[in-house]
């Protein structure tokens, strides 16, 4: 699955890596590769896969949640086809409560002490994430994980999630993404040492 996912994200240009001219975050960091999993949605056997493989990760490890989350803006789509492969009402969180009409930050219908099961399609270094579980938690709403589908390992993100005390499962991530990019060709070998070397301290890469 995980390396299945890694192929479909270059094919498509979700992940385009460029380890000699490098791309600037919003965020400010400098870094060889750009995710982009909106992509994934104009591409119907892709969007379909991932539906799949991220319903059957919710079905085994959580069975029926009272509802999907998603995470706005980016998992907002895929977090509602999920929502309809399960049959599952859906919700979405956006960063901050809105400054008009009714202040909502979380949008849609759910009850206090139901459940849910938070849907990604990125995981960087988990902060925006995480301020999502907040809110629902804030609202007595009970989040048994967050499923994603791709995340950068960073050990900052493992280190959030596990203070935050929230299980993370992902499809795939930058280890089965680097592999892959390599045996197809998509980046020479000789690159890896600097796509490694920005992994371990993105935030002082320079390129």
């Amino acid at each position: 699955m995980a390396k299945e996912t890694a192929e479909f994200l270059l094919q498509i240009k979700a992940i385009k890596l460029s380890p000699k001219n490098p791309f600037t975050w919003a965020s400010g960091w400098k870094s060889p590769i750009y995710c982009d999993n909106r992509i994934i949605l104009s591409h119907v056997q892709i969007r379909t896969f991932i539906r799949e493989c991220l319903s059957k990760i919710i079905d085994q490890k959580y069975g029926k949640p009272d509802a999907i989350a998603g995470v706005a803006t980016g998992a907002i789509a895929i977090g509602a086809l999920v929502a309809q492969e399960l049959g599952l009402p859906f919700i979405y969180v956006r960063p901050e409560a809105k400054k008009h009409g009714r202040q909502n930050q979380i949008e849609g219908h759910i009850e206090k002490h139901q459940s849910v099961v938070v849907v990604e399609d990125l995981i960087s270094t988990g902060n925006s994430s995480l301020n999502a579980v907040r809110a629902l938690k804030e609202q007595e709403v009970k989040v048994k994980g967050m499923v994603a589908i791709f995340s950068y390992g960073f050990e900052v993100a493992t280190q959030n999630f596990k203070a935050s005390e929230i299980e993370l499962t992902t499809i795939s991530d930058y280890d089965n993404l680097i592999k892959q990019a390599v045996t197809r060709e998509y980046v020479p070998e000789d690159d890896l040492f600097t796509l490694e070397n920005w992994r371990r301290k993105p935030s002082e890469w320079l390129g």
